[in-house]
């Protein structure tokens, strides 16, 4: 297998890392919540906010059941937990709460995130076990929260998105084909304020923004009736990213409802589905899981970080290893957001090329599962090389380590806490 090396940067600027990252958590908390970073992510963010909470953990199991249990507080009647949670008005980001419209009990964006509460709660439980009572309370809102996704977003066991903001991996090239399909209209004049925070070369171009805004004029014209965007909405996209993580989430939910005493049956059905369904998201031209638009009946042909998730899944764990070792040895700092070999590879732009920390650790956490151990401890070799290079940065060029999007970023700095550093031993997801 080809070594992951690191930088002869490595290092330069941090003494103590560790202590960095725990000034970042704790800057970034906005009392029971933390925003990813100051200015550019002002509110709540789902996946990111789990993130956060398994970085607290390592230092504050109370402050980490706050955080979810703040996410949980936004979900909405039909099960959904949003993607965003606007607990306090911020005009300077786009779009706000005027333009999604939520319908939930804070005011939120009309789509949700990857499920992967679940697994960090079953973890968090496992570290705290005073926190007992906490855990057992939100396994009936995880319930309904994965009833919804099978309810509104499953295709015979693979699981759909309406919007690439849900997947969280917001401008892949998996998208570019359905969104080719997408002519927007009626769109209001927007300034994006993104881009006065990180440079413009870093993130989506107005071309991907323009479709974005298009589905959320679509979601909230229509007060997000779930049957309806269904039947009408241009965007309907299987993803390796929902799939895998609502498959891995749901067998943690299981261990938390047996523990707990709670019904099993629904959620041991959702299991067996998502593990025939996720067939569909495998594109055997390519030899690899991608994306899968339902619209169009094609496959994306696109090799993501996200495809490396059937690991963490327990899916085919003999799957997908010939194109990680491939990656690993064509770029010094892996797992990028999209193949380098690849049309519409850009290193430094958003998900279409960048490395993004927290995925390293879920990517490592299955290959560990699966029984690659060697591939896990090099990842977490490189992602620790990588922080220690560009800092706690939202992403990095994995040409060079260097940071790129925003800084003093909090799911970087959980990640570093709780997997990547030295110091990040004896946890429950580590054992």
């Amino acid at each position: 297998m080809p070594t992951m090396p690191g930088s002869p940067r490595e290092g330069r600027g941090m003494t103590d890392p560790d202590d960095a990252a725990r000034r970042i958590l704790r800057g970034n908390d906005r009392g029971g919540y933390t925003v990813p970073t100051a200015g550019l992510y002002p509110y709540q963010w789902n996946w990111d906010s789990v993130f956060a909470a398994m970085g607290f953990a390592t230092f504050d199991t109370d402050r980490a059941w706050q955080e979810v249990e703040t996410l949980l507080s936004g979900q909405w009647p039909n099960g959904m937990v949003p993607h965003i949670l606007f607990h306090k008005v911020e005009p300077t980001y786009f779009p706000g709460p005027d333009v999604w419209g939520g319908v939930g009990p804070v005011p939120s964006s009309g789509i949700s995130q990857p499920p992967i509460a679940a697994t960090f709660i079953r973890w968090l439980a496992e570290l705290d076990p005073a926190g007992a009572d906490r855990a057992k309370a939100m396994v009936g809102p995880l319930t309904d929260w994965h009833r919804w996704f099978f309810d509104w977003r499953g295709e015979g066991g693979a699981i759909c998105v309406s919007h690439p903001w849900e997947t969280g991996r917001d401008n892949s090239p998996d998208w570019d084909a359905p969104f080719a399909a997408i002519e927007p209209a009626n769109l209001d004049a927007y300034y994006r304020r993104d881009t006065s925070h990180v440079a413009e070369d870093e993130r989506p171009r107005r071309w991907d923004y323009d479709r974005y805004l298009t589905l959320v004029k679509l979601g909230h014209d229509c007060g997000w009736d779930e049957a309806h965007l269904r039947e009408v909405s241009p965007f309907r996209v299987a993803d390796p990213t929902m799939t895998f993580t609502l498959l891995r989430a749901n067998r943690d939910l299981l261990a938390l409802a047996q523990r707990f005493g709670a019904e099993t049956a629904e959620i041991e059905d959702w299991i067996a589905a998502i593990e025939a369904g996720s067939e569909r998201l495998w594109n055997a031209d390519i030899g690899a899981y991608d994306t899968f638009d339902m619209r169009a009946g094609t496959h994306s042909g696109v090799i993501s970080n996200a495809s490396f998730l059937n690991w963490y899944a327990g899916v085919r764990p003999e799957r997908m290893l010939d194109h990680f070792d491939r990656i690993a040895g064509f770029l010094p700092y892996g797992v990028p957001s999209a193949d380098p070999q690849q049309p519409g590879f850009e290193p430094k732009r958003y998900w279409r090329g960048p490395v993004w920390a927290m995925m390293n650790w879920l990517i490592a956490l299955g290959l560990r599962d699966a029984g690659h151990d060697a591939r896990a401890t090099a990842l977490c070799d490189t992602t620790r090389s990588m922080i220690l290079a560009g800092g706690f940065a939202e992403y990095f060029d994995p040409r060079d380590a260097s940071p790129a999007g925003g800084r003093d970023f909090t799911w970087t700095a959980a990640t570093w806490l709780a997997w990547a550093s030295p110091s990040a031993k004896g946890f429950p997801w580590q054992a």
